[in-house]
């Protein structure tokens, strides 16, 4: 009896995990388990308060908790996760999913962070760079002036290669 479970949810729909190479997968999984900040498997409108509390965002509101959680279909596992970021990738070009990725850093949306934020969180958080790779990100995109960095430039060059003179 068995066997014929496993084939039904087989044929039952696209498999989330077959929409991403592993090494994706693996990234999400550490992004999860970043915003699973009570470690019980799913992540809760607690969980997304203490991560915004971690990124230096500490007065989000409870409606705007909501709306986010209310995204999901049910409680949001790592699957749910998963499928959610599916469905929201789909269809978006490399260069916008980069540039999403850094609002999160700018809820002001000005368009540039603070190059020393960004070196702490790339330094302490997640896939945590060296110093080494954050030598070699400023060399090629050196903060201007004021010590920010122009993320929309960095992921359009990410994106389309080196900029056109």
């Amino acid at each position: 009896q068995a066997p014929k479970k496993a084939k039904k949810r087989i044929e039952g729909g696209s498999n989330v995990f077959s929409m991403f190479e592993q090494t994706q997968i693996q990234e999400f999984k550490e992004a999860f388990t970043i915003m699973d900040q009570n470690r019980d498997g799913f992540i809760d409108k607690a969980d997304l308060r203490d991560t915004f509390a971690a990124l230096g965002r500490l007065n989000v509101k409870n409606e705007e908790l909501e709306e986010m959680v209310k995204e999901a279909p049910g409680p949001i596992n790592f699957t749910v996760f998963l499928t959610m970021f599916g469905e929201k990738l789909k269809g978006t070009d490399p260069e916008e999913t980069i540039l999403n990725a850094f609002k999160i850093f700018d809820p002001e949306g000005k368009g540039h962070i603070k190059a020393d934020y960004i070196k702490e969180m790339l330094m302490t958080q997640a896939d945590r760079f060296s110093q080494e790779e954050i030598k070699q990100m400023f060399a090629a995109f050196p903060p201007d002036v004021s010590g920010n960095l122009d993320y929309k430039n960095l992921c359009y060059v990410i994106t389309h290669g080196e900029e056109k003179d």
